[in-house]
C-alpha cells in the first residue's frame, strides 16, 4: 500500500480512470523510473528491458571470452612466456576479474546504483579492448602473421609489455565491475510483488545464464579458431566491436529501465550494528521483540528499501535495537546516534549476510569441480584420440558440449521439470526451491567426476605409457568425454542459476549486487582451492620418486584417482550443504506471508 500511495502522490494519471486503475499503474516493490518517480508498470521494465539486458550480456560475454579463452596461448606464442609463467599470469588476471566484481558491487549498492555502475564499467571494458587491439596490432604481433603454432614473434620492449598488461587489466576491471551488477539490474526489471512479473523474474535468471553461455560458445569456437591460427588482432577487434555494440544497446534502453536507489555504505551500517550491540552487551533484553526500535511503515529509512521483519537467530545483535533510557533521552533532544541504536531492519541486514555465508561456503567445492573443465578435462582430452578422418578436434572445443547441455537442461527445467514438480506438490506452491536445485547441482557434479574418473580408467587401458610426445597417445576417442561435459552443464543449470536466484532473493534490497558478487567470488575461490588441491596432491603423491597422480605424462599417473577424490570431497560437501540448507531461515520482508517465505527457500520436499 505504501508504494501505491507514493505513486499516487507523485504522478497524475489519465483523466477518467478509476482509482483502482491508478493503483495498478505503479510497481509495488519501490522501483523508480529514469526521473526518480515511481515506475509505471506498462511503461518500464518487464521483458522489453529484460531482452535488451540479455542481448547485452551475450555480446559482453563474447567480448570477454574472446580475450580470456586463448590468453594463455597469446602469452606463450606472442610474448614468449613459458607454460608455467603464462598459466600463473592468467590465474592472476582471472582472480583480479572476480576481485573487481566486489568493487563493482560495493559502488553499485552504496553510491552509484546499478545502471550507472554498469554503464561506467562497460566504457572501461571497451577502452581496455580497443587498447589491447591497437597495442597487439601495432607493437606485439611482429612480424605480421606471427603467433600461430609455426611462426614465433619477435622481442618486445618494456613499454610495449606494460601497455599490454595495462590493457588486459582494464578489461578485467571493466568486466569485473560490470558482471555482478548486470544480472541484478536485469532482475530489477520485474516486480516480484506482482505474481506474473515475479514468475518472469525467476525465468530471467535461467535465460541470463543461457545468454552467457551462448556468448562464450561463439568465443570458444569461432574466435578461438581464428586466434589459434595466429589472427590475434582480428579476434581482439571482434571482441572490441562486440563490447561496443553491447554498450550502445545498453544505453538505448535507458528510458525503459527500472531503478532502485543506492542505500549508502553497507560497511558503516554493519559496523554500527556491531558497535551498538557490543555497547549494550550487559543489558537484560526484554522477552517481547515488539519493544525493539523500529520504523513505522513498510519501508525503512534507508532510501525506501523494504522493511525486514525480526528473526530469532543471532540474538546478540538484537541488542543494537534495544531502546535504553539514554536512547530515549537522546531521541527527545534530537541527538540520536546510529552507533548506539539501530532499527530492526538494519540489524536484520547483518543477520541476512551471516545466514548466507554457510550456504556460500558450500558452493566453493562445486566451483572446484567446475574449474576442471578448463584445465584437467582439456589435458585428459589431449591424451585421447582427437582425430576424425583427417580432421583434428581441439580438446578445448569439447566445452561446446557443456554449453549445449546448459541450453538443453534450461529448456527441460523450465518447460518440463518445474511444471511437473509444481503439479506434484501442494496447490499454490512453486516447483523446486533454489536450495533444492543447488543440492541437485551438487549431486550431478558428483556424477560428472565419477564419469570423468571412469573414462580416465579406460583411457589408461588403451594408452601407450612409453610415449615421448603423448598427445593422442590413447586409442580411446575424445568423444567419450561428452558425458562428463554434459553432466557439468546440467549441474550448472541447477547450481549456478539457483545461486543467482537465491542470493538475489535472500539479500536485502541494499545489497542485491553484493549477492551476485558472491557467486563470482565462489568461482574465484574455486580456482584457488583447485590449484591448492593439485599442489597438495602432487606433493604427497610424488614422494619416494613416484610420478604422482597428475604428471606431465598422464599415462604414467592416476588422474582417475584425482577425479574420484573430487567426487568424494563433493559428497562430503553435499552432506554439509544439506545440513546448512535445512538450518537456513529466509529473509522476512514486510507484507510477505510466512507460508510464501517457507515455500520459496525450504529445502524439504
Amino acid at each position: 500500500m505504501v508504494s501505491t500511495v507514493r505513486c499516487l502522490l507523485n504522478r497524475t494519471c489519465h483523466q477518467g480512470k478509476l482509482k483502482e486503475e491508478q493503483e495498478e499503474a505503479c510497481t509495488q516493490d519501490g522501483s523508480v523510473d529514469w526521473h526518480g518517480r515511481p515506475a509505471i508498470k506498462a511503461k518500464s521494465g518487464q521483458w522489453t528491458a529484460g531482452i535488451i539486458i540479455l542481448l547485452n550480456q551475450g555480446l559482453a560475454t563474447l567480448a570477454f571470452f574472446g580475450v580470456g579463452v586463448n590468453l594463455v596461448l597469446f602469452l606463450t606464442r606472442v610474448l614468449d612466456q613459458n607454460n608455467a609463467e603464462a598459466a600463473n599470469n592468467v590465474s592472476k588476471w582471472t582472480g583480479t576479474v572476480y576481485i573487481f566484481s566486489l568493487v563493482g558491487a560495493f559502488l553499485s549498492d552504496s553510491y552509484w546504483g546499478r545502471y550507472k555502475t554498469c554503464a561506467i564499467f562497460q566504457v572501461i571494458f571497451v577502452i581496455g579492448l580497443v587498447s589491447l587491439s591497437l597495442s597487439s596490432y601495432l607493437f606485439l604481433i611482429r612480424p605480421r602473421g606471427c603467433g600461430n603454432q609455426e611462426m614465433p614473434c619477435g622481442s618486445h620492449s618494456g613499454l610495449e609489455i606494460t601497455l599490454f598488461y595495462l590493457s588486459i587489466y582494464l578489461v578485467a576491471l571493466g568486466n569485473g565491475g560490470y558482471q555482478p551488477n548486470i544480472a541484478t539490474f536485469g532482475a530489477d526489471q520485474f516486480d516480484e510483488d506482482d505474481p506474473k512479473e515475479g514468475h518472469s523474474k525467476v525465468a530471467f535468471f535461467s535465460y541470463f545464464y543461457l545468454a552467457l553461455n551462448l556468448g562464450s560458445l561463439f568465443s570458444n569456437t569461432i574466435l578461438g579458431y581464428f586466434e589459434d591460427e595466429g589472427m590475434w588482432a582480428l579476434g581482439f577487434w571482434v571482441s572490441a566491436g562486440s563490447a561496443l555494440a553491447a554498450l550502445v544497446l545498453f544505453l538505448v534502453g535507458t528510458t525503459r529501465y527500472r531503478h532502485f536507489k543506492p542505500s549508502g555504505n553497507p560497511l558503516s551500517r554493519f559496523s554500527q550494528v556491531l558497535v551498538a550491540a557490543i555497547r549494550k552487551c550487559s543489558v537484560d533484553m526484554p522477552p517481547d521483540t515488539d519493544e525493539l526500535y523500529d520504523i513505522d511503515g513498510n519501508y525503512s529509512s534507508m532510501n525506501g528499501n523494504r522493511k525486514i521483519l525480526h528473526t530469532d537467530e543471532f540474538k546478540f545483535l538484537d541488542r543494537a535495537a534495544y531502546i535504553s533510557t539514554r536512547d530515549v533521552e537522546e531521541q527527545k533532544k534530537g541527538t540520536h546516534s546510529m552507533w548506539r541504536l539501530c532499527p530492526v531492519t538494519q540489524v536484520e541486514e547483518v543477520k541476512c549476510v551471516l545466514r548466507l555465508l554457510p550456504i556460500w561456503l558450500c558452493t566453493i567445492i562445486y566451483s572446484v569441480v567446475f574449474t576442471q573443465m578448463a584445465s584437467l578435462f582439456v589435458e585428459q582430452g589431449a591424451a585421447m584420440k582427437t582425430t576424425v578422418s583427417n580432421f583434428r578436434i581441439p580438446p578445448a572445443s569439447m566445452s561446446s558440449f557443456d554449453i549445449l547441455s546448459v541450453a538443453l537442461f534450461i529448456f527441460l527445467y523450465r518447460r518440463v521439470l518445474d511444471p511437473l514438480v509444481t503439479r506434484i506438490k501442494k496447490k499454490g506452491s512453486r516447483g523446486l526451491t533454489e536450495l533444492q536445485r543447488m543440492g541437485i547441482g551438487l549431486v550431478i557434479a558428483i556424477m560428472a567426476m565419477v564419469s570423468a574418473g571412469i573414462v580416465e580408467c579406460y583411457r589408461l587401458k588403451h594408452a601407450d605409457k612409453d610415449c615421448m610426445h603423448c598427445e593422442g597417445s590413447s586409442s580411446l576417442s575424445i568423444f567419450w568425454q561428452v558425458p562428463q561435459y554434459a553432466f557439468i552443464g546440467a549441474s550448472e543449470v541447477f547450481m549456478y542459476v539457483g545461486q543467482l536466484e537465491f542470493f538475489n532473493a535472500q539479500t536485502p534490497d541494499g545489497l542485491k549486487s553484493f549477492g551476485s558478487a558472491l557467486c563470482m567470488t565462489s568461482i574465484s575461490l574455486g580456482n584457488y582451492v583447485s590449484s591448492l588441491l593439485v599442489t597438495m596432491v602432487m606433493k604427497i603423491s610424488t614422494e619416494d620418486h613416484m610420478p604422482g597422480w597428475i604428471p606431465g605424462n598422464l599415462n604414467k599417473g592416476h588422474l582417475d584417482w584425482f577425479y574420484f577424490l573430487l567426487a568424494g570431497l563433493t559428497t562430503i560437501d553435499l552432506i554439509v550443504y544439506i545440513a546448512c540448507a535445512r538450518w537456513y531461515k529466509s529473509i522476512k520482508l514486510e507484507g510477505k506471508t510466512a507460508e510464501n517465505i517457507d515455500d520459496q527457500v525450504s529445502f524439504k520436499l
